[in-house]
């Protein structure tokens, strides 16, 4: 397996999420700018740059901030090493047998099993993991977990998963807020100049329908391009760091047991974490949509090397 590729191809994928965020969220803008520009005559190349402005500071404050919004979104609380001996000393020896700078380690208070990993880069990483993961793993078992997440943040898989997970949800909120300007204008008459812009109005409200459907699932498109085989080169790479595949296989096979759902996981991080958080939720072609491989298939791979 050639991870130096690997790692390559993820720094080319960020750059297309980036073109892609920004292609989408420039016609959402457009949009919204039309429509505003009904109410205000010549308004339109105004409140496009607006748009514009705004989009590309959230981009670079996302960037630079991502591993915070993260945490803040799943709840998670920095672990003291003091408190912690086991978990801090298990990241350090990780980190000393791959040249890993020591991630901060965050702690998230729920029984269920799992963790994910967060960041810009190395330098600026995070690995959380619940307290299911300290309550039910041995050490192996949970040297295997971090193992996983610490490859994840040498691939340079955490910079692509976060910035997904941050720009996935402007744009989905972008057009949840066209929709709802929209469907209130055409509550009040429209308020347009004329009735050629009422016509406009009328037209535009249709574009925005579509384009709030259409909008999350073409964002969940945009995360599933971190795709699936990430999980498996994370997985292998945590078995070469660690000698020792049967620990990760194991945690693993505990993971596809524990029926509880992570209440703090949501659709948005759900693609961060080790295995799928969101238990019990099927949707309509669901495999279409899934965030990681078959747990199952992991496991089995783990056991064969």
């Amino acid at each position: 397996m050639d991870f130096y590729s690997q790692i390559s191809k993820n720094k080319r994928m960020t750059v297309v999420l980036f073109i892609a965020f920004f292609i989408l969220v420039g016609i959402l803008a457009s949009i919204l700018s039309l429509v505003l520009d009904l109410y205000f005559e010549g308004g339109f190349v105004f409140f496009f740059s607006i748009f514009g402005v705004l989009t590309i500071l959230f981009a670079i404050i996302s960037y630079y901030s991502c591993d915070s919004i993260v945490t803040a979104i799943s709840g998670a609380k920095e672990a003291p090493a003091e408190q912690f001996k086991q978990l801090h000393n298990i990241v350090e020896e990780l980190c000393l047998a791959s040249g890993l700078p020591k991630p901060r380690i965050f702690l998230i208070n729920d029984t269920a099993i799992n963790a994910f990993a967060t960041g810009r880069n190395p330098a600026h990483a995070i690995i959380c993991v619940t307290t299911g993961c300290l309550q039910f793993l041995n050490r192996d078992e949970l040297q295997g977990v971090l193992a996983h997440e610490l490859s994840h943040i040498k691939n340079y898989d955490v910079r692509t998963m976060t910035i997904a997970t941050v720009l996935v949800g402007i744009s989905v909120l972008l057009s949840d807020m066209m929709l709802r300007m929209f469907l209130f204008s055409s509550f009040k008459g429209g308020g347009s100049r004329d009735s050629k812009g009422g016509g406009v109005m009328i037209a535009l409200i249709v574009v925005a329908i579509i384009l709030a459907i259409l909008t999350p699932i073409i964002a969940k498109m945009i995360t599933l391009s971190i795709s699936r085989k990430r999980e498996f080169v994370a997985d292998a790479s945590a078995a070469e760091l660690t000698r020792n595949p049967e620990g990760l296989a194991s945690a693993l096979e505990k993971i596809a047991k524990d029926i509880e759902p992570l209440e703090a996981a949501n659709k948005a991080t759900a693609h961060l974490y080790i295995a799928n958080p969101l238990r019990g939720q099927k949707l309509f072609m669901a495999s279409w949509f899934d965030t990681h491989p078959d747990i199952n298939l992991r496991i089995k791979l783990l056991r064969g090397m």
